[in-house]
């Protein structure tokens, strides 16, 4: 057992690393639309996030949102309230939709559930495909529980 230090807790994964770059891809008024978002890992950020949740001051799982996506520099895309709605009335709440693909796509990153997929389509009636790391496997569309 070594002391505790920024070297030790690096070669242990104690950091989060950059984030990850995913494609999601999902459906608004019967288009479909594809981006290319960037995942932090479960971190400090969301833990803060968390924790307010849980006192009440911010919805949950807005707060998971707005911890994990970020730019490609690792600056967040969003605030709780952009995915509310609170920040703008005129703008509304993020679609449901675009906020299934990026609740999936976070839980692939950060290994939650089963899925190991590379990219999630989430459709009008909100069932997601996952597309697999094997290109034999045929899609597998989920049903939420």
């Amino acid at each position: 057992m070594g002391n505790l230090s920024l070297e030790s807790l690096t070669q242990q994964g104690a950091f989060t690393g950059a984030p990850l770059p995913r494609e999601i891809t999902w459906e608004s008024d019967g288009e479909e639309y594809t981006a290319t978002v960037y995942v932090r890992r479960l971190s400090y950020h969301a833990a803060v996030h968390d924790v307010e949740a849980a006192h009440g001051r911010m919805d949950g799982i807005a707060g998971r949102i707005a911890a994990c996506i970020v730019d490609d520099k690792g600056k967040p895309v969003f605030t709780p309230q952009d995915i509310t709605g609170e920040a703008d009335p005129e703008r509304g709440a993020l679609h449901r939709n675009l906020t299934l693909a990026l609740l999936a796509v976070i839980g692939e990153v950060n290994g939650l559930g089963k899925s190991k997929s590379r990219s999630v389509t989430t459709t009008s009636s909100g069932t997601n495909s996952s597309s697999t790391a094997s290109a034999a496997e045929p899609l597998k569309k989920q049903n939420p529980a």
